[in-house]
């Protein structure tokens, strides 16, 4: 019933909170405003279901991931909606959002992420098929760096801190440098491969796992690319609760984007509000 509400009754539109956050536009003062009418602001977390009609006019909201929950959301949001007094918002310019571009001759790569067992001894088990998705996004310099059949530390840094991460379940904390405990990863005849051991310095969250890929260049550019991180991963970030108990298998894989979409350049969850930093 919510799918058939979505194609029938509903216009439904994903955002990254993060970004409209910070919008200087028609869209941005929408957002707001819808905001305001739920109690809440731009400076903290909007995350959640937001009902509203075309003139901005919050209908229903609630921060829940529950299908009834959803449903009943939808239903009264339909009862309260009037279309005769609902005339679309004004829209004018949208801003800029170049620093929400993926670097200019660089490369983009698609991040899977998936808990592969450990919901049969407790933990969320609604969680068990969940799937964490990511963007790794390459400078043009590193792009270049691999096409020669080089890897920059710069690129192994970014893969272990902001991508060995276990997103299924919401937003994770990056690793910090000095929770890299081991990191070694080499490119040599167009293979990748190396291990990792990522650990917090209370051990109450860690990562340890092998990883294995391959870079494929044709005509001086690379063509593919492929990398698969697996191993144990134990342990769970404020965002991230409902981990398996203990230790669990746990993999990361990294493949080329397309770059046919939109949503192919979506910016990495790790360079909300520090994209400087991420692609250092």
């Amino acid at each position: 019933m919510v799918l058939k509400l979505l194609a029938t009754r509903l216009v439904p539109v994903a955002v990254d909170q993060h970004i409209h956050r910070a919008l200087k536009d028609a869209e941005g003062e929408l957002f707001a405003r819808v905001l305001k009418q739920a109690g809440r602001g731009l400076g903290g977390t909007s995350q959640g279901n937001y009902l509203f009609s075309p003139d901005g006019k919050l209908l229903a909201f609630a921060n829940t991931a529950d299908a009834a929950h959803v449903r009943r959301l939808m239903e009264a949001a339909l009862r309260k909606f009037d279309p005769a007094a609902a005339p679309a918002a004004e829209t004018g310019p949208k801003a800029a959002l170049s620093q929400f571009e993926p670097p200019a001759g660089g490369l983009v790569l698609d991040v899977t992420s998936k808990v592969l067992g450990g919901y049969e001894k407790g933990g969320n088990r609604a969680m068990r098929d969940a799937v964490g998705r990511d963007h790794l996004w390459l400078r043009k310099d590193e792009a270049e760096a691999l096409a020669r059949g080089e890897l920059p530390e710069a690129v192994k840094r970014r893969i272990a801190r902001f991508h060995l991460l276990d997103n299924t379940r919401g937003e994770p904390p990056p690793w910090r440098p000095d929770e890299v405990r081991r990191l070694e990863l080499t490119l040599k005849g167009g293979r990748l491969s190396g291990s990792v051991h990522l650990e917090t310095k209370a051990g109450d969250r860690g990562y340890r796992a092998d990883l294995l890929g391959v870079v494929e260049v044709r005509g001086g550019r690379v063509t593919r690319l492929d990398l698969v991180a697996r191993g144990a991963f134990w342990g769970e970030g404020t965002f991230t609760r409902g981990a398996p108990p203990g230790c669990f298998p746990f993999a990361v894989a990294f493949t080329l984007s397309p770059g046919t979409s939109a949503a192919d350049r979506v910016l990495p969850g790790a360079a909300r509000g520090n994209l400087k930093g991420y692609l250092r």
